[in-house]
């Protein structure tokens, strides 16, 4: 029987303080560096750094963010307490950020972003298995769901508040990187307080390899869905590119740029309200991986429909509206289905490689469709990543399920 001091999750609402401390953290953390993330390429410009320098930080930072998340999720599950962990992890990440308004030199960026993504590696694992230990296996779907919203509703708050800091302070980049240090350190306040820890009577001894090879079969396989569907998961800035080439013709360069980051700007709206609702619908049928599978199918189905091309600014509407959906779905449900596939004791490794698949995902994805678009054209880009998001989609239904 569960002690007073230690309640049963299953006995308890979904909606808990851990979860909403979650949420909030993912909110305010997404709030600080999207705000430096919107200006960081007009801020590389002023000092003299070119798309090169911006493409370095960029995959630097995320090459080593994801080591590091498969890193630590081996590292968390040997902790009696993780949330020091990810508390840590959050400062990190606020405060590297904020060290953009020092920088006088793209070099400085470029550590101060790579610091940054080392801390988002170091909390990833640690704050997916505190949620996952506070909330019962039937609620995972609404619990990753709401993180997702939450999260995303603060990428969607972060280019807002630097559109504003930039007026009010008269475009002063660096005024506007020290601001972010204010959400950053809510986050690590709300992380602090609000997640409750768990105790675990069970530590991994196992070596990193070890923890790797005991991993279940079903979530392997399920690792080989999700790396498929990644191989054609191709970065929401060419979505951005699409919409700027479509609509250059009718609306010139300047106007179509500023429509394609409108149209994001309502792919982010679907995705925020797609993660909920996606993992809503996850916790009230019989398998969790008909919803995963079907957003992995939506997404072959966007793809399909970006071949045929879309000049009109409503249906890029549509087609944004759809990415962001199924982006929304893919989010929660990966992490709600490995949550289930896992033993708690595990799900430090395996939320820890998850994030390395989908970072390889990311990588080869981007490198694919990019390459076939310059060297071919846009349909054989995107043909291609609809026939990974359908074998993904069909590899996921193939798994079995705990019952």
């Amino acid at each position: 029987m569960a002690s007073a001091t230690t309640p049963n999750p299953q006995s308890e609402s979904w909606l808990n303080r851990t979860v909403l401390g979650v949420g909030l953290t993912s909110l305010f953390s997404d709030w600080s560096h999207e705000i430096a993330t919107a200006v960081l390429p007009a801020f590389l410009a002023s000092i003299g750094a070119g798309p090169a320098w911006l493409g370095v930080i960029e995959g630097v930072a995320d090459g080593l963010s994801s080591f590091t998340k498969l890193a630590a999720g081996h590292f968390t599950d040997k902790l009696k307490r993780r949330k020091p962990l990810g508390a840590i992890g959050y400062a990190i990440t606020a405060l590297a950020t904020a060290s953009f308004a020092l920088a006088t030199h793209a070099a400085h960026v470029l550590f101060g972003r790579a610091t940054a993504w080392f801390g988002r590696g170091i909390r990833t694992p640690a704050r997916k298995a505190l949620l996952a230990a506070d909330v019962p296996p039937a609620a995972y779907g609404r619990a990753f769901g709401f993180e997702r919203l939450l999260d995303t509703t603060g990428a969607i708050i972060g280019p807002l508040t630097a559109l504003w800091l930039l007026e009010r302070t008269g475009h002063s980049y660096h005024t506007v990187f020290l601001w972010t240090l204010l959400p950053g350190m809510a986050a690590v306040a709300c992380f602090w307080l609000l997640v409750r820890e768990r105790p675990s009577a069970f530590r991994s001894q196992q070596s990193f390899w070890s923890g790797l090879v005991a991993l279940p079969a079903p979530f392997r396989r399920f690792l080989v869905g999700v790396g498929v569907f990644g191989a054609g998961d191709f970065s929401h800035t060419m979505l951005i590119l699409y919409a700027a080439r479509q609509l250059v013709a009718v609306h010139g360069v300047a106007r179509a740029a500023s429509l394609a980051v409108a149209l994001y700007t309502l792919h982010n709206v679907f995705y925020a309200a797609s993660a909920y609702l996606s993992g809503w619908l996850s916790d009230h049928v019989r398998q969790r991986k008909f919803v995963l599978a079907g957003g992995y199918a939506l997404a072959g189905f966007t793809a399909l429909l970006l071949c045929l091309g879309a000049h009109n600014f409503w249906l890029l509407g549509g087609l944004f509206a759809l990415a962001g959906i199924y982006v929304g779905t893919e989010e929660a449900l990966e992490d709600s289905l490995a949550a289930e596939l896992v033993p708690r004791e595990q799900h430090g490794m395996a939320f820890g490689t998850l994030a390395a698949v989908n970072a390889v995902g990311d990588f080869l994805s981007s490198v694919l469709v990019g390459f076939l678009w310059s060297a071919f054209n846009v349909q054989t880009a995107f043909t291609t990543s609809a026939i990974l998001f359908f074998a993904g989609a069909l590899l996921i239904l193939r798994l079995r399920e705990p019952q």
